[in-house]
């Protein structure tokens, strides 16, 4: 078990890492550099041998391999990404790069986005290099730079430049499941996660002819993208049902009861009530709207109008996604993929993922535990080309009202200090013996 020095440097070494800002605003604009070393100097400190490694400079990713007992077993890859999203601090209750601890929470960017799980892996590394714990299989553990915008630096680097480093490694885990989700009845349910929608981000392009604005104008490239862009936007995408959402509606509609074979996923999602929300943005691809561009003058017409459009594709169905968006764009628009990135699924009857489970009903009696899918995306799609099977998982259980997921991105992002501490406990406890 994790000694009470690792329940005390899970909420240090939090909030400590949020103090380091790694705003990561896209295109370049980001510096990992200091989060790489202050993660490299405590696996140091736990007799590691973590390489830092950049593709471009400032942008640093961190790998340490821990030898495990029997050398014919697997390698496990646990990972988390040291970016984080921007924050507003005019918007916030603290300053969201203060790592301030209070009122039982550690508050500011990178909480629980994701750098609360690159703390629970330092405190349980640190935590056996103490006792003299060694896991089963070898365990890569890595600290990835760019993970909030394309990659390009942060695992894609390390998967296309360094892929020796994760030799062995069949799995991994990392963000996107593992937390409480309260129902409001009671029941405490924790979805692991299974799976991810494939990334499917767009540009479109309507190009038409420039002119006067007082003229009248059948080729406005203006009116052409708009008409697709709502188009798109109203659209109403039919039902498909992956392996890992249909067990996740399994597991949800035998825990209240229902029969799902019997009853339309719409319909079902309604029965299922607040936990409708833990599967409703997985059961069919979509597409949203995001960004405009277009014009330089009021009373000019462009010759071009830009879009972007944040699509999201359930795995086996990109072929379809892309057909239904050259329907919906029509002859006048042009779309092409401005970054993209696979679908992944895995076993929800692996022994890793009973693994997770049996970890989190140790420490959380009465727990329900369900797979699920992602809506988003995580580093395990460039992991993924390795040939490593991701899951997400980062256990953490917090009290009745308050909105985990809500907070992903969110303004005054917090995580309690005692989810923290049965985080490196769960944790712990599932390394050991996978």
């Amino acid at each position: 078990m994790a000694d009470p020095q690792a329940l005390d440097e899970v909420v240090e070494f939090t909030s400590g890492l949020i103090r380091i800002d790694t705003t990561n605003r896209g295109g370049g604009d980001c510096r990992e550099r200091p989060a790489a070393e202050y993660a490299a100097e405590r696996l140091a400190g736990a007799g590691l041998e973590p390489l830092m490694l950049e593709r471009t400079p400032g942008r640093t990713n961190v790998v340490a391999r821990i030898e495990g007992t029997d050398p014919s077993a697997d390698a496990l890859l646990v990972h988390g990404h040291l970016d984080v999203v921007p924050a507003e601090p005019a918007d916030w209750s603290v300053p969201p790069f203060s790592g301030e601890i209070r009122d039982g929470m550690v508050w500011g960017r990178g909480a629980v986005d994701m750098k609360n799980m690159d703390a629970m892996i330092l405190a349980v590394v640190r935590s056996w290099a103490r006792q003299g714990v060694r896991p089963r299989r070898d365990l890569v553990v890595a600290f990835t730079a760019d993970e909030e915008a394309s990659a390009e630096d942060g695992s894609g680097f390390l998967a296309g430049r360094h892929p020796e480093l994760f030799e062995g490694c069949t799995e991994g885990v990392s963000e996107g499941g593992g937390f409480t989700f309260h129902d409001g009845s009671g029941r405490e349910i924790y979805p692991i996660a299974a799976g991810e929608r494939g990334t499917a981000w767009l540009k479109l392009t309507a190009r038409g002819r420039a002119g006067h604005g007082s003229k009248v104008n059948r080729e406005n490239a203006v009116t052409r993208l708009a008409a697709a862009v709502t188009r798109i936007g109203e659209h109403e995408w039919p039902t498909r049902l992956t392996p890992t959402v249909r067990a996740a509606l399994d597991a949800l509609a035998a825990l209240y009861g229902i029969e799902a074979g019997r009853t339309d996923v719409d319909r079902l999602l309604e029965k299922l009530g607040p936990a409708a929300g833990l599967v409703e943005a997985t059961v069919r691809n979509s597409a949203n709207p995001t960004m405009l561009d277009a014009g330089y003058k009021l009373n000019v017409i462009p010759g071009e109008a830009v879009a972007h459009v944040d699509g999201r594709y359930l795995p086996g169905t990109e072929e379809e996604f892309a057909a239904t968006l050259d329907r919906l764009t029509g002859p006048d628009v042009h779309w092409e993929f401005a970054h993209r990135e696979v679908a992944l699924q895995a076993p929800v009857d692996s022994p890793l993922f009973a693994g997770m489970r049996a970890a989190v009903e140790e420490f959380a009696p009465g727990a329900h535990v369900v797979p699920y899918c992602m809506a988003g995306g995580t580093d395990a799609k460039q992991f993924s080309r390795l040939g490593i099977t991701g899951y997400g998982f980062v256990p953490l259980r917090v009290p009745a009202g308050f909105d985990y997921p809500a907070l992903f991105h969110g303004v005054d992002e917090r995580v309690p200090v005692e989810a923290l501490r049965f985080g490196v406990r769960v944790l712990d406890r599932f390394l050991r013996a996978a």
